[in-house]
């Protein structure tokens, strides 16, 4: 079944690592087979990361984006996932972030990258 994206207009989206970006009106894609997407929304910068479950969104964010899950960007993942449960208050969020280990070392990026969403937004409103 393809995967139906709707686009704003000059909205972006990051497709197996290709960035491609809307016209100036509304737009839609359909994906016919299996691909590493990613909305602009959810892509992170690197000097936008500052606590340690932004680097670690970074780290996961690479490895799904570049289909690598061995090597220095898992290591990169690893590390950041130390410091985060090193930063870890509560049990809930250790938690995560053990699911978060589980993913990565599973090679399932896009399943550990939907976990970090939610340690992001935890953070956010003050509940991570």
């Amino acid at each position: 079944m393809p995967l139906k994206l709707s686009l704003k207009p000059k909205e972006a989206v990051v497709v197996n690592g290709a960035v491609l970006r809307n016209g100036e009106r509304r737009g839609t894609i359909l994906l016919q087979n299996q691909a590493r997407v990613l909305r602009q929304k959810d892509v992170l910068e690197p000097e936008a990361t500052h606590s340690p479950v932004e680097h670690l969104y970074f780290a996961v964010m690479q490895m799904y984006l570049t289909g690598e899950t061995e090597g220095p960007l898992y290591d990169q993942a690893a590390m950041a996932i130390a410091a985060a449960m090193g930063e870890a208050k509560s049990e809930e969020q250790k938690q995560r972030l053990i699911e978060v280990s589980s993913a990565c070392a599973a090679a399932e990026t896009y399943q550990a990258l939907t976990r970090c969403r939610k340690l992001l937004k935890a953070a956010e409103t003050g509940n991570g």
